[in-house]
């Protein structure tokens, strides 16, 4: 059944995000006004993005469209939690680890096109995310190895947005060389009991994938997704002879992610999970670092937020294309 009805929208924009250009911002507004009823807003800050959303939400928007990277679409979440708001996440970071994952295209702008056709036939329902340390996060939450990289990328962010894929593989060789990584040793423990000791890297997974390198998805844990409780993946060894057949396996189409077996763990559909250190240790949170901490409690909650999501068999919307 068609939404013939204009839809409060709400856009809001992070203009420092890395692949967000004057011009796709023209196109994106231009296409969304064109269609709905749509009011635009910008954040200034970090953090911005959540009392944004939650503007939005309380002066009637029925969706918050989010044009920014990972970070600002896992804040304007967290403002959204438990409301009948959608979201629609545009991808204009340097990865779109959640946009991609539910289907939309890379490109904002061909993005912006899946999405007036999802709004066209009111293709929107609930989904699940996780609760780390009473945060959201809608595609992943890591400890260990996977943080430590996140924060050495994001302390030179110049060379994120420039340098793209390369530094971040750059991190993760420097991070696993380090003297910080050899002495790490996490626990992780299942709420039904299951239970890893000296754990090297830990992430709960949301949705499938873990993260893309380029146009390779990495599938951690493949059955993941907004309709199913979460998945968490353990390594005690991340050294090649003992990590890398799994690691590879990962890297094959249609593969199953990482095996349940030594040195990964690999469990699914958790109601809830502690991740433990005796020392602190860094966690991230859909790409985001965290403060170091000692305890994570990670908790999957259902159908918290609702999500525009992409047809499975689209036409195209008509989005303007001024390329003047």
């Amino acid at each position: 059944m068609l939404h013939t009805e204009p839809v409060r929208l709400t856009l809001i924009i992070n203009p420092a995000a890395s692949s967000v250009s004057a011009r796709s911002r023209v196109i994106i507004q231009k296409g969304l006004s064109q269609h709905h009823d749509l009011t635009v807003r910008e954040t200034t800050r970090q953090g911005h993005a959540t009392r944004l959303a939650h503007r939005a939400m309380k002066e009637g928007a029925e969706v918050v469209a989010v044009l920014g990277g990972d970070g600002t679409i896992n804040e304007a979440v967290n403002g959204l939690l438990g409301t009948s708001t959608a979201i629609a996440p545009l991808p204009g970071g340097s990865t779109n680890v959640f946009a991609r994952a539910i289907g939309y295209p890379n490109s904002a702008i061909e993005a912006t096109r899946v999405l007036l056709d999802a709004l066209e036939v009111g293709s929107i329902r609930p989904g699940s995310v996780g609760i780390a340390n009473d945060r959201a996060f809608v595609f992943h939450v890591g400890a260990g190895f996977d943080a430590a990289t996140v924060t050495m990328v994001e302390r030179r962010g110049q060379f994120k947005k420039y340098a793209g894929h390369p530094w971040f593989i750059a991190c993760a060789l420097a991070v696993l060389g380090s003297e910080q990584q050899r002495h790490l040793n996490l626990a992780v423990r299942s709420d039904d009991g299951r239970l890893v000791t000296g754990a090297k890297m830990a992430v709960a997974l949301n949705v499938n994938p873990y993260t893309f390198l380029g146009n390779r998805a990495i599938a951690l844990a493949p059955e993941a997704g907004l309709d199913r409780r979460l998945s968490l993946v353990a390594t005690t060894s991340l050294a090649p002879q003992k990590a890398g057949p799994g690691l590879v396996a990962t890297m094959r189409k249609g593969g199953r992610g990482l095996p349940d077996s030594s040195p990964f763990a690999h469990w699914h559909d958790l109601d809830g999970a502690y991740v433990t250190s005796a020392q602190p240790f860094t966690y991230q949170l859909d790409g985001e670092p965290m403060p170091p901490v000692t305890s994570l409690r990670i908790d999957n909650r259902a159908a918290a937020v609702r999500f525009v999501v992409p047809l499975s068999d689209r036409g195209r919307a008509a989005l303007p294309l001024d390329h003047s």
